[in-house]
């Protein structure tokens, strides 16, 4: 994290997300300034807050893709979760605790995972003596007798070193492994009850004796299996939580989307909880004290990324206190046509090479001419303006339709190069652009 300056976090942001600078650098500045408050010494650490952001756009430009990258570039612990699912206490759905019981659950698998990888190699020497035990069973040998002592410790060594070089990759083993629990029946209530299944769930886990089952398979397949039992046995869970807690607490970025659906505006429909839970929210965003079934998380330095469209309602609509707790508000960039030129071709996940590493698949070498990523750009960009401006997901729905017969006819086409020319991308769409019902309903 210390060479990774705002600079560079825009840079690689640009390797997935076109254009969006202002948002890109608002981020970065975020993420940066959380390294920073941890080099400040106590008191001072704990009184710098973060600044949480709120992204305003269409959908299909962004907002979710840059926080996604960006916790991906820090190695943060990051959750997304949607506003419109919370509800008030009271009321029946999910309780807005649960996106900070949804981190750690996140976090703890982050960092079991880390700990597991740095005990695998001492994991792999224990599962390559087990499997040893499996295939050759020691026979019962008197101590006192040195020479049989010896000469079964030679063919030990004899059979470890076949089993290092992969003779016994085919041979069958019978490994005992845990038996799944049966997935208990959700329990749906008012007072969070999605946590109080899984805390039951937890409890009669503990009481119950954990199964298992024998299988029988093929020594190269077994090892992973035994290993991971390996691995478990050898990491503190007691060290997992409280790390993961830590790096929840400081590292956490939570991404709450739809966060519009919650505002007030002026709308006729139901306005039922939705103020309720901006209020439910606010001491979360503030900070506050989170019981989880690992322990309490403080939720004061976790940074919060509210997005939303807000057609119908502004960010002013918010209530006045969880508006104070957004003091960044970043609006996002339309899209051009020149944008959705880049975005079929510049990201590292391009959709164009999407498309073509699909269709290399069957063997089949994909290739579009200039003209043609041209064409198909402004045919996005002009339906985006005619219809329902959804952004970059347009260029979804027009590659679908524009290769759907190759995608349909690949596995028995013999020709195995194909150039998308701009009189191809004209032949299949502007039917359908000329065509307003077709246009509604395909594009």
């Amino acid at each position: 994290m210390t060479n990774l300056t705002p600079k560079k976090i825009v840079k690689e942001l640009d390797k997935y997300i076109i254009g969006q600078m202002d948002a890109k650098k608002a981020v970065a500045i975020a993420l940066r300034n959380r390294w920073r408050r941890q080099q400040t010494a106590s008191p001072m650490r704990e009184e710098i807050m973060p600044n949480n952001i709120i992204l305003i756009g269409s959908t299909g430009i962004g907002k979710t893709e840059i926080s996604r990258r960006l916790a991906t570039l820090a190695d943060a612990p990051f959750v997304k979760v949607e506003a419109s699912k919370f509800t008030e206490i009271g009321y029946v759905g999910r309780d807005v605790e649960s996106m900070i019981r949804d981190l750690v659950e996140v976090v703890v698998k982050q960092v079991k995972n880390e700990k597991e990888t740095q005990v695998r190699e001492k994991a792999f020497e224990i599962a390559q003596e087990r499997i040893l035990d499996l295939l050759f069973p020691s026979k019962s040998i008197d101590s006192n007798d040195e020479n049989a002592v010896k000469r079964s410790e030679r063919t030990r060594d004899k059979m470890r070193k076949k089993l290092y070089t992969g003779e016994f990759e085919e041979k069958y083993i019978t490994i005992k492994a845990k038996k799944k629990p049966m997935p208990m029946m959700q329990v749906m209530g008012p007072l969070g009850m999605d946590d109080l299944t899984g805390n039951i769930q937890d409890m009669i886990s503990g009481l119950v004796p954990k199964k298992t089952k024998s299988q029988k398979m093929k020594v190269k397949d077994a090892r992973d299996t035994i290993i991971q039992e390996e691995a478990e046995k050898l990491i503190d869970m007691d060290e997992v939580i409280k790390d993961a807690l830590s790096r929840a607490e400081n590292n956490g970025i939570i991404f709450i989307d739809e966060i519009d659906k919650i505002a007030g505006g002026n709308n006729n429909g139901p306005d039922v909880s939705r103020e309720g839970v901006q209020r439910d929210i606010l001491p979360i965003i503030e900070g506050s004290t989170v019981s989880t079934k690992y322990g309490q998380v403080h939720t004061n330095h976790i940074l919060f990324i509210a997005a939303g469209a807000f057609h119908v309602s502004k960010p002013s609509d918010l209530i006045p206190e969880l508006q104070g707790r957004f003091p960044i508000r970043q609006e996002m960039d339309n899209l051009t046509k020149n944008d959705f030129v880049k975005i079929l071709t510049k990201p590292q996940n391009a959709l164009i090479k999407q498309y073509q590493a699909l269709l290399l698949s069957e063997g089949i070498l994909l290739s579009f001419d200039k003209l043609s990523i041209n064409e198909i750009a402004k045919i996005a960009f002009e339906i985006n303006d005619k219809m329902e401006n959804i952004g970059a997901r347009r260029l979804h729905t027009v590659m679908s339709t524009l290769l759907e017969d190759l995608l349909f006819d690949a596995p028995t086409i013999t020709k195995k190069k194909i150039i998308i020319t701009k009189a191809f991308v004209q032949k299949r769409l502007n039917g359908i652009i000329g065509d307003e019902d077709l246009r509604r309903y395909i594009l």
